[in-house]
């Protein structure tokens, strides 16, 4: 062993090439996996991920990586990317709470694009996927909560969780894994400013990681050597991204004991996971009293950092500037039950329902809450009904979180929900069995020609 938390990395990614593998372990990488294909298939149908692919598609070359988008298969940069892209878009993808970052977009994506490319195996598939989160979470432990002041972390941290997936897809040891880890290090970037104004660029965050850390572990496998200082040295990416040099004792506290991809947030809204505690208060304390929307006065929602930093946007107006909207998903919430696709279609993006609840919502930093972060995700929320009631939940965490996941049939009635629109009850029900029993890769999909007539439409 040594101190250079690179070299330990590697190694225990190199592992997951031929280590038993443990039957939890298999059974939450199967989760992650089922999970990631229900927030890819319905972001196939829009922008950015649709524009890439129609932009692209003259440049893709030969190969056997599937590009669901468009269902034609190519290179395993070219699928990583625009795959990666397309699974971020609707923000239903994962979450590792410690490290605020979404593992599945940047790491299955190139994953699974390698191991089609090759050939290979569902076991080949989730050794990679394991190996990738294993490493990035890590990472992404060592330099929060900093980074996240400036760096998005799923576009940054993500690099390492391609390259560590990529590479093991592709049969590399330690030693070039390590050189993967190196070469991604100088590659990984991704700024918070893209989403807090009106773009489509905050999905390319892991499309880019995607596609960096796929060539970081192809060069690495070929022989092109990364800096193995490149996590820890004085100039290196801890130093650069975070206010010190990386929490590296308890990043690496307890590897090869717990692994990280049986601690994984599996969303139950779709936006930003910085508002799902509010949201779960509101929607608990609905069911317990039975209000309704008209009877709303005043609702007030007092949260960490980033939910007051990132999420308090009370003229939200666009689709993407919705999902970070405590304001909207709140009113969303009450007036259809749920903040799900539906929530973000047009229609109701511009419902006079919800934006005559949007003013009543007001969002405070909680100094107790802000210290729990990002450990903790928390909300306190105050609502004041029009008869004089005064209602008041203190939400611990979310529901999805670890401590109160989502059952094996709520994951499967998530990948049921998100997809069956998109490909049809049949083949949902058939690459659902497949993803949670199968010894295949999952293969193409045909995308439903209603579906492309109304994201064409829109």
């Amino acid at each position: 062993m040594t101190d250079n938390p690179l070299l330990i990395l590697a190694d225990h990614a190199a592992s997951w090439a031929t280590r038993p593998m443990p039957r939890e372990v298999e059974h939450h990488a199967r989760r992650a996996l089922i999970d990631w294909f229900a927030a890819l298939l319905p972001g196939c149908l829009v922008p950015p991920a649709t524009l890439l692919a129609g932009a692209m598609a003259a440049e893709r070359g030969p190969g056997n990586a599937i590009c669901y988008v468009d269902g034609s298969r190519g290179p395993i940069r070219h699928a990583a990317l625009i795959n990666a892209t397309a699974s971020h878009t609707v923000e239903f993808d994962d979450i590792y709470r410690d490290a605020g970052y979404h593992p599945g977009c940047p790491t299955i994506a190139p994953a699974l694009a390698t191991v089609q490319a090759r050939g290979g195996t569902m076991d080949d598939l989730l050794r990679a996927i394991v190996a990738g989160y294993e490493v990035s979470c890590r990472i992404g432990v060592a330099i929060q909560p900093s980074h996240y002041k400036y760096w998005h972390t799923t576009g940054t941290v993500g690099t390492f969780g391609a390259a560590v997936a990529t590479a093991l897809a592709l049969g590399c040891d330690a030693q070039k894994i390590a050189h993967a880890i190196g070469t991604a290090a100088t590659f990984a970037g991704g700024i918070q400013q893209a989403f807090l104004s009106d773009s489509m660029s905050k999905p390319l965050h892991p499309g880019h990681a995607a596609d960096a850390g796929a060539l970081a572990a192809i060069g690495a496998a070929a022989g092109v050597t990364g800096a193995m200082d490149a996590l820890h040295g004085p100039k290196g990416y801890a130093a650069a991204t975070s206010e010190d040099t990386g929490k590296w004792e308890k990043a690496l506290a307890g590897l090869d004991e717990s692994f990280a991809i049986t601690a994984m947030t599996f969303k139950n809204h779709g936006c930003c996971g910085h508002i799902f505690a509010a949201l779960d208060a509101v929607r608990d304390l609905q069911a317990e009293t039975g209000f309704k929307p008209e009877d709303v006065a005043k609702i007030h929602v007092a949260g960490y950092g980033p939910t007051k930093s990132l999420c308090d946007r009370p003229e939200a107006a666009s689709e993407a500037d919705c999902r970070f909207s405590v304001q909207y998903t709140t009113a969303a919430l009450l007036t259809l039950g749920g903040v799900r696709i539906a929530a973000f279609e047009p229609e109701n993006i511009n419902n006079p329902t919800i934006r005559a609840i949007m003013p009543k919502v007001s969002v405070s930093l909680d100094d107790e809450l802000a210290k729990g972060y990002p450990a903790v995700r928390a909300a306190k929320v105050s609502i004041d009904l029009a008869d004089g009631r005064h209602l008041f939940r203190h939400q611990p965490t979310r529901k999805g979180d670890p401590d109160a996941p989502l059952s094996d049939d709520e994951v499967s009635d998530k990948f049921r929900e998100l997809t069956t629109p998109v490909i049809g009850s049949a083949a949902a029900e058939r690459m659902l069995d497949g993803l949670w029993t199968g010894r295949d890769l999952p293969g193409a999909v045909q995308i439903l020609a209603n579906s492309r007539h109304r994201a064409a439409a829109e």
